[in-house]
């Protein structure tokens, strides 16, 4: 996954928590006793949601930085096998940039 589309998935996530807060929140002046145990289920709900969020922009940065780091150390092992490989694909996009 992308860092672009993990940040996406990650803001798309903290949207959609803070869209259930203000839902848990626009309900709080309901004092009925289904009201008040929905809301309760909800606000432990996106509690785990905010928790599990946390979790996994940890992991997805902890992921990112390893396969930079290994991209990085490849590199540096193998300069000209890695300059092969960006011209092979320079010349492959080229080439289906041109056909259009």
């Amino acid at each position: 996954m992308s860092e672009a589309s993990t940040r996406t998935l990650i803001d798309d996530l903290r949207a959609v928590v803070a869209d259930a807060e203000a839902l848990v929140a626009a309900t709080a002046g309901d004092v009925s006793d289904r009201a008040r145990s929905a809301r309760d289920r909800a606000t432990g709900s996106v509690e785990n949601a905010r928790a599990r969020l946390a979790e996994l922009e940890a992991d997805l940065r902890r992921r990112a930085k390893a396969v930079k780091d290994d991209a990085t150390q490849y590199v540096h092992d193998n300069p000209w096998q890695s300059v092969g490989i960006a011209a092979a694909v320079g010349i492959v996009v080229g080439i289906l940039l041109g056909r259009r």
